[in-house]
């Protein structure tokens, strides 16, 4: 009797890499697959929320991207490594398709594939693609793209599918926009999910500069890191603005899906939720990021003018509370955004990563 189709999934151990990668394993589990991920020691810590029937097979890998010689060469052995344990367990068990989302812990898989000529496609979360997937983009059957626009390598192969987001998001998809009026307005404030500094730095006094007849119909939820909780909810308190400060939201979709208008990083994961959601948004960028994936985030919301973006080196209260102004003072140029965010978001993003991966595993009804 034969088996069901196999899927590994190689990933890291980001929230970035490991919540679309259990997304995927949570549908094609549905869909009749095995499935078992490939990660390493750091990725197998952030895998409680993946089915129990999901093998988790630990490989050894690591990054380049941290110290001298010695330390790349030790990284290059480990691949090395884990890379002939991939192949040497594939050959006995061997999958329909491998699945790469990123980081470095995706190697051994993708690399062992490779060789054997298994399947195999990569996802990319961000706009800007990341140094693994990178390297696999043209070296794969084709590449779901979570971020668009996004710029591939020359013989590589995308498909926008988007970023999967959570079955609570997907609860609020399309929630009707209430525009800003003559009555109580919710602000939301986004870090990502420790929250960020300059956020809490310098959204507090933008909004404490807007006008009364705005100010006094708002109410802030705003996430903060744990250091900064006291000093941003003594801050709000002392201007008399309503505000619930909290390091996280249980509740974040409810609020999102009650905002006029969101304050937010734009990580992957907060643009899709947003534009799943449909509500305005302003942008900060991480400065930080060496490849500033961020900024290709937040470009297709932006183009669409359903995003204000403003750099970090750009950001402060004065043109800040211009922008929160400009979209609570304008109801109608504010439901024009909320409606071109709505029609940029993928709330289906999991599905057509499923379908992606039936078509080009050629386990597809049609095939």
């Amino acid at each position: 009797m034969a088996k069901e189709p196999l899927l590994i999934i190689a990933a890291g151990g980001t929230g970035g890499h490991m919540f679309p990668a259990q997304a995927l394993a949570e549908a094609m589990l549905r869909k009749g697959w095995r499935v078992k991920l490939s990660t390493d020691a750091r990725g197998a810590r952030y895998t409680g929320g993946f089915p129990h029937v999901v093998q988790i097979e630990q490989v050894a890998s690591a990054t380049f991207a941290r110290g001298g010689l010695s330390a790349k060469i030790a990284a290059l052995f480990l691949i090395a490594g884990g890379t002939l344990v991939a192949v040497w367990k594939m050959l006995w068990d061997r999958p329909a398709m491998v699945v790469g989302f990123g980081g470095y812990p995706s190697i051994p898989a993708l690399a062992g594939a490779t060789i054997l000529h298994c399947r195999r496609m990569i996802h990319e979360q961000n706009g800007v693609l990341g140094r693994v997937n990178q390297i696999f983009a043209a070296r794969v059957h084709g590449v779901a793209c979570g971020t668009w626009p996004i710029t591939l390598p020359e013989g590589a192969r995308g498909h926008h599918t988007g970023n999967p987001v959570r079955a609570a998001v997907i609860k609020r998809e399309g929630a009707p926009y209430i525009p800003p009026g003559d009555y109580p307005m919710n602000v939301l404030v986004m870090g990502g999910s420790q929250g960020a500094r300059i956020l809490s730095d310098v959204v507090p006094q933008a909004i404490a500069q807007l006008p009364a007849s705005i100010l006094d119909k708002l109410r802030v939820a705003h996430q903060a890191r744990d250091e900064d909780l006291d000093r941003v909810t003594k801050f709000y308190a002392k201007h008399g603005i309503d505000a619930d400060v909290k390091p996280f939201f249980q509740d974040i979709a409810r609020r999102m899906s009650e905002a006029q208008l969101v304050i937010s990083r734009a990580g992957a994961s907060s643009v899709a939720d947003i534009a799943a959601i449909g509500r305005p948004a302003i942008f900060v960028p991480f400065a930080a990021s060496i490849r500033d994936e961020q900024t290709s985030n937040a470009r297709g919301l932006v183009a669409a003018d359903a995003a204000i973006l403003i750099p970090e080196s750009r950001l402060a209260p004065d043109t800040l509370a211009e922008q929160i102004e400009a979209v609570l003072s304008n109801p109608e140029a504010a439901v024009k955004m909320a409606h071109a965010a709505l029609a940029m978001g993928r709330p289906d993003a999991t599905d057509r990563l499923v379908e992606l991966v039936e078509a080009l595993s050629g386990q597809g009804a049609d095939n």
